[in-house]
């Protein structure tokens, strides 16, 4: 996904996405305790955190990956990505288990950050109107529609 960005923008999109897991972080926390419902806000927490230490962690693979010898980078980020994946679904799986409430947050939590990532990459892909091979968007661009008749 972060392919079609200019190298500038990356951090920009790291650092509004990590703000604003932060701040529904607190606020999934104090909205829940308002309610009720503690565990849930404290799951939503922890989920969001866990999707920030995911991000901060494919970045660093990603980095370490460029930096090999033997230029091979595809096989050591995919296997940090399983081994990442499979140790969130099974914490995450765990504390259903232990506690629903929970786990449940960490699920919410999980897919808000999600989308919050994806929204802040379309937000600056938007923004800057290009993507990697310099092609300009056209927001306002009319579908192209081909006048051959179609063959059947």
């Amino acid at each position: 996904m972060l392919t079609h960005l200019s190298l500038p923008d990356v951090p920009d999109v790291a650092r509004r996405t990590v703000s604003g897991a932060l701040v529904l972080g607190v606020a999934a926390l104090v909205a829940a305790v308002s309610l009720g419902h503690v565990l849930v806000g404290l799951g939503a927490a922890v989920g969001l955190a866990m999707g920030t230490l995911n991000f901060r962690m494919v970045g660093s693979s990603v980095s370490r990956a460029a930096r090999r010898p033997d230029g091979r980078t595809r096989r050591p980020v995919a296997m940090n990505t399983v081994a990442r994946m499979a140790l969130i679904t099974v914490l995450t799986l765990g504390l259903l288990v232990v506690s629903p409430q929970i786990g449940f947050g960490v699920l919410a939590g999980l897919a808000v950050f999600q989308v919050l990532l994806v929204v802040n990459v379309t937000r600056s892909i938007l923004k800057t109107g290009r993507l990697a091979g310099g092609d300009v968007i056209d927001v306002d661009a009319q579908p192209v529609v081909d006048p051959r008749p179609e063959v059947e």
